[in-house]
């Protein structure tokens, strides 16, 4: 009974505390990390800025693939962009905007702990089973869209609209502010484009979704995929199709993680 009693004590006021406190927590952690990469502006910037150079590790591998398969057209060739301030403090705001942006992705990991651990308790012991290796996939699949957006979507994007022209007489001077939102939207939309897989699981664990749903409309889905990537790429074929391949891998992903997670539903209703 006095057990009893202790759980009926933990009021919501109690859960509102120890909600802060998780809160306070991933609050410090993230400033921490903040603070270190606003300090390191160098080395911050030299990573952000990477795609917008010509001798960024992702043009120099296609140049290699262009030289291999004798295909000159794959090759993006030296470029130049520049990038230009036109606000007083824009310069500063942009500097703590990305500390922060990287302080939160690098501290994903313990934010995703600590949420975690503030709700595994009022989780059964089936469910914390599969929500724990679920977070540790969705963890993987949304760094897996970042790694992809800086290393192929965002630096071919940035190279065919920093570099087109109406004509010559239109110098292209990109803002510091609009490449620096294009990039972290870029790896937002990105990251939740890579938790296509987890949305099935909780989708298929609901019954909403099932394999014969998904097999189906295969074919609409990979029309919906395209439509996607013109949306998020530049207007042209290789960007779309360099995020539409991964996007419908993603897919075909989904109709397995949902295979393996209808079973375990009936199970569990059985």
């Amino acid at each position: 009974m006095a057990n009893d009693n202790q759980e009926q004590e933990m009021t919501f006021w109690d859960h509102l505390d120890e909600l802060r406190k998780v809160l306070f927590r991933i609050a410090v952690a993230v400033c921490i990390i903040a603070v270190i990469a606003f300090i390191n502006k160098e080395l911050l910037f030299d990573i952000l800025f990477a795609p917008h150079r010509s001798d960024f590790i992702t043009y120099r591998a296609l140049c290699k693939l262009a030289a291999y398969f004798q295909f000159p057209a794959l090759c993006p060739g030296e470029f130049h962009v520049d990038l230009i301030n036109t606000q007083l403090a824009s310069q500063l705001i942009v500097h703590m905007s990305a500390a922060f942006y990287v302080g939160l992705v690098i501290a994903s990991p313990y934010i995703i702990y600590q949420l975690f651990g503030f709700i595994k308790p009022a989780l059964y012991e089936n469910e914390r089973k599969y929500s724990t290796r679920t977070i540790v996939a969705a963890f993987i699949l949304f760094f897996c869209g970042l790694l992809l957006n800086y290393y192929a979507i965002f630096p071919m994007s940035f190279r065919f609209l920093g570099t087109y022209q109406v004509s010559e007489f239109v110098e292209n001077k990109i803002t510091l502010s609009s490449y620096i939102s294009t990039f972290t939207t870029l790896s937002i939309a990105m990251g939740a484009v890579f938790e296509i897989p987890i949305l099935a699981f909780f989708l298929a664990k609901t019954g909403m979704v099932t394999t014969r749903h998904l097999k189906k409309y295969r074919r609409h889905a990979f029309i919906v995929i395209l439509i996607v990537s013109a949306i998020l790429t530049p207007a042209d074929l290789f960007s779309m199709f360099l995020l539409a391949i991964p996007m419908y891998m993603l897919y075909e992903l989904s109709i397995f993680v949902v295979k393996r997670a209808v079973p375990k539903k009936t199970t569990d209703n059985h």
